[in-house]
């Protein structure tokens, strides 16, 4: 055995065996996955965790103004983030049901831990950017190409108003998403990146949901590689939170907050 391959062998501990994998596509369509792929990140980015042993998940934001919660004891349970009032933002919520894919949920909770720019972005630029088509009449809304995903912007009323995200197979609805109007528009942004981005996210064996919609590919991972890559998406966390709070530390002062980002008002300036 050459020198190479020891230490290949030796990285992947003893008696370490690869495990049968799938990388599904389109993602909106590979079940929940790993709760730890969203818990992780916010822990490492300073979030508290305060989950209670054998109940709900709950992180806290370090300045208490952001709450995210999976709660799998109660239907339909799920993912459950909520904004407090601040003098820049008004209240809002979201939630996720329990098989939307933890990657998609990471778009939106990762970018909590996030600076952003102030103006509104578009939230609809990332679906149009991978092919999905729009309509405008009588709400906003637009579609993946292969139809098994939508996102649309509804408005009953005055002050009646939602984001309302779906995905749906050839048994019904897999999952669905909520949005307040208020909530923050580079978050919803952050979600659409997330929901249609084109790569696939990996899944173990006897966790792929079926469907004719899915497309997979086997590959064989060990359990090293698999820690490997999630200590990364760990590290990166850290490094990010390290780097804001030396910078906050040097900041003389505060930055004046940007305006408020609500649903109405980005949709108003298109």
């Amino acid at each position: 055995m050459t020198k190479t391959k020891k230490k290949q062998w030796a990285g992947w501990g003893p008696g370490e065996r690869p495990e049968q994998h799938y990388l599904v596509a389109p993602r909106h369509l590979a079940g929940g996955g790993d709760l730890r792929h969203v818990s992780e990140y916010l822990r490492a980015s300073g979030w508290r965790d305060r989950s209670k042993t054998g109940g709900p998940l709950v992180f806290d934001s370090p300045d208490r103004t952001v709450r995210v919660g999976y709660d799998p004891f109660v239907q339909p349970g799920g993912w459950t983030i909520s904004g407090k009032r601040t003098p820049s933002q008004d209240a809002w919520y979201a939630t996720f049901g329990p098989r939307v894919p933890v990657e998609i949920v990471a778009g939106f909770t990762d970018a909590l831990t996030e600076s952003h720019a102030a103006h509104a972005p578009n939230v609809w630029q990332p679906l149009h950017w991978q092919g999905w088509s729009g309509e405008r009449v009588p709400h906003v809304g637009m579609s993946s190409p292969d139809g098994t995903a939508f996102l649309q912007f509804h408005q009953s009323g005055p002050g009646q108003a939602m984001w309302w995200a779906r995905a749906a197979t050839e048994y019904g609805t897999a999952w669905h998403a909520t949005f307040t109007p208020t909530t923050p528009m580079h978050l919803i942004t952050a979600f659409t990146t997330a929901l249609a981005h084109p790569d696939p996210v990996m899944r173990p064996r006897g966790h792929v949901p079926p469907s004719r919609h899915i497309r997979t590919r086997s590959m064989s991972v060990t359990p090293s590689q698999l820690r490997a890559w999630q200590q990364t998406r760990i590290t990166a966390a850290r490094a990010t939170t390290w780097a804001r709070n030396t910078a906050a530390r040097r900041r003389p002062g505060t930055t004046p907050a940007g305006p408020r980002q609500t649903a109405g008002g980005s949709y108003a300036r298109r």
